[in-house]
């Protein structure tokens, strides 16, 4: 791991999340680990991207109903744009609001790129990648303490992830637009769960071929006191 991203690992939370408020939970999430939490309506989530160009996977699902979940679909029609910053609602099939992209100093993240899975890997990048740990083991994992499993999988959020789209269709993966202590905050519509791959990819870009940790602040917000 890269210790430089620790020099001040208390450096102040409350200073570092983009929405000011009571700091009710900051954890890092290590590089290539998955991460989980419920965050309350009302509150909001600032995820740091400590030493940038590390794309974060992410799920949400309604923390009383987990029936209820991210759509990418239903999220990029309403919108009319393919990808998220300030503004974005990100929805469920229901068309349910479950959380609002609120501050983004990245200004462009994936909707359809997807998570890297062992069979992707074998399949884009060869045999020998086959046993590589890789984002929908991450969700797997995570997913169990809350009862989920794989049926609850869906096309995911990919925070600081650039995927361009070319005049013919063709997707890309490339270098990511963030850069070291780069935020994205998303406050919570109804209780949500969260549940996050720090994705351990090392065959493309996303990651600049080096996984790396990130940062969760929750805050409450004084409004929401």
């Amino acid at each position: 791991m890269n210790t430089a991203v620790y020099t001040n690992p208390a450096a102040d939370a409350r200073a570092i999340a983009l929405t000011p408020g009571e700091v009710v939970l900051d954890e890092f999430v290590e590089a290539r680990g998955p991460w989980s939490a419920v965050v309350s309506a009302g509150e909001v989530l600032t995820i740091v991207d400590l030493e940038g160009n590390q794309a974060v996977d992410c799920l949400l699902y309604a923390a009383g109903d987990t029936s209820v979940r991210y759509s990418a679909a239903v999220t990029i029609a309403s919108q009319q744009s393919i990808v998220l910053t300030t503004g974005s609602v990100l929805r469920a099939e229901t068309g349910a609001a479950l959380m609002t992209v609120v501050a983004d100093e990245v200004g462009v993240h994936d909707t359809i790129g997807g998570a890297c899975s062992q069979e992707s890997n074998t399949l884009r990048y060869g045999q020998h990648t086959r046993e590589q740990h890789a984002c929908v083991e991450n969700f797997l994992i995570e997913g169990s303490r809350w009862g989920l499993g794989k049926r609850d999988l869906v096309s995911n959020i990919n925070w600081f992830m650039n995927v361009p789209v070319d005049p013919d269709g063709a997707l890309g993966i490339v270098d990511g637009l963030s850069a070291p202590g780069k935020r994205v905050a998303l406050r919570a519509e109804v209780d949500t769960l969260v549940l996050v791959s720090n994705c351990p990819q090392i065959n493309n870009p996303c990651n600049g071929f080096n996984p790396t940790p990130v940062r969760m602040i929750v805050t409450r917000p004084e409004a929401a006191l």
